[in-house]
């Protein structure tokens, strides 16, 4: 249940992304963890299966993140491949085809070249552009009124300046974790392992790729 702010000029992109995770998965923060295979790709590592939630190259100018949602397979996870190496697939400049035997996602891709989701939902692989202007995403599509998140904090994402997007993503943290709401999340209560583990911010355009991660020190909470 990831959460991705993104505003798109041409050009250039700028995201703020959530990142919700079991914290008894491990993890690895930013760093260059695929030498051999994705040089000079920095990102986000699940040590179980050696992917990435989120991943930049700086050389190419790429970003992508990715995000979990639901999907119509009769999929057992022992057969399923991992989603994680889409995000560095998307890096490299390959992009899922025909029908991924994987669960549902939303992989947000981002260049100066402009901007689009992928998703995959069990039965269709589809791309949606992201038009210029800030948008949302979460476990659904991309500004998706019926995500209760989308439809409480996008209007205000809007009016501000992403400069501002920290500290406004702060201001949502009064929430309770727990809310539907909420973007800083504990959704144990809704049935899923997984807490708001990070943020990261990130931009992309003529001059280069950057972006950083902040940690919480304590899943499901603002510092």
């Amino acid at each position: 249940m990831c959460t991705v702010v993104i505003e798109t000029e041409p050009g250039s992109a700028r995201l703020l992304a959530v990142r919700d995770e079991d914290p008894q998965r491990e993890w690895d923060d930013l760093g260059p963890w695929w030498p051999e295979r994705y040089p000079g790709v920095i990102g986000i590592r699940d040590r179980r299966a050696g992917g990435a939630w989120l991943a930049v190259d700086p050389a190419s100018r790429r970003l992508a993140v990715l995000l979990n949602r639901a999907d119509l397979l009769d999929l057992p996870a022992d057969q399923a491949l991992s989603r994680g190496s889409l995000a560095l697939e998307s890096v490299a400049g390959r992009t899922p085809m025909g029908s991924p035997r994987m669960h549902g996602f939303n992989l947000l891709e981002a260049s100066p070249d402009g901007a689009r989701v992928i998703t995959w939902d069990g039965e269709v692989l589809r791309e949606t552009p992201v038009d210029p202007g800030v948008h949302m995403i979460a476990h659904d599509d991309l500004d998706d009124p019926a995500t209760a998140r989308i439809a409480a904090w996008l209007p205000r994402f809007r009016a501000s300046a992403p400069d501002e997007w920290t500290a406004l993503l702060q201001e949502t943290a009064a929430l309770d974790p727990d809310d539907d709401r909420a973007i800083i999340r504990d959704n144990t209560s809704h049935g899923y392992p997984t807490l708001s583990l990070l943020y990261a911010t990130a931009a992309v355009g003529a001059d280069g790729a950057t972006v950083e991660s902040h940690v919480l020190r304590r899943p499901g909470h603002w510092d």
